[in-house]
């Protein structure tokens, strides 16, 4: 499986990449929210990547963020929810977005996403929501940005979750800090 890309942006456009590794052009399909992320043409870039393997193509998709790629493979098991349509997910809804649209029960939300009728976002809701942490108390502000943090150091949903746990949600306090106590609380766990 190839897990991540660092190469070349060789060509960028309408939901795709091609970035060249070793004198090898990767075509990937990216999210939206990825395509803003990337560098202009001719500046290295890293995309994480899953590869869909079908009777008659080979597809790699690729994303910004761990946290994106792990938000991927969650929607690809829910039935009725492909590849392409898991893309336009992330492509619509930023990951935070995402989550909080699942634990906050929040159909219209999901049904933006083209091709997502209240049935999908109905199942997605139920299928994601244990997985994405579904007990968890929606977080904005400095705490989300710590959530964010936990995540992107490769930490699950639930498990940023319990990290939070003990954090007062006051807004005084600068996020640097409020991450390191939340570090310290898995230190002790």
């Amino acid at each position: 499986m190839i897990s991540f890309l660092h190469g070349e942006v060789a060509e960028k456009g309408g939901g795709s990449v091609v970035l060249s590794v070793g004198g090898v052009g990767y075509e990937v399909l990216i999210p939206a929210s990825s395509a803003g992320t990337l560098p202009p043409i001719g500046r290295p870039a890293r995309l994480y990547t899953r590869m869909h393997v079908r009777d008659d193509s080979m597809v790699l998709y690729g994303f910004a963020s761990h946290d994106e790629r792990a938000l991927f493979d969650l929607l690809v098991t829910v039935t009725g929810v492909g590849p392409k349509l898991a893309l336009s997910f992330l492509s619509v809804l930023s990951p935070v977005a995402l989550r909080r649209a699942v634990a906050a029960g929040d159909v219209a939300a999901l049904t933006l996403v083209p091709g997502v009728g209240k049935k999908v976002a109905q199942r997605v809701m139920l299928d994601l929501k244990d997985k994405l942490g579904g007990d968890v108390v929606v977080v904005e502000g400095p705490l989300a940005d710590v959530r964010e943090a936990l995540l992107a150091l490769g930490l699950s949903a639930p498990e940023a979750s319990e990290a939070m746990a003990g954090i007062p949600a006051d807004g005084d306090r600068p996020v640097d800090e409020l991450l390191r106590q939340a570090l310290q609380h898995i230190g002790r766990g």
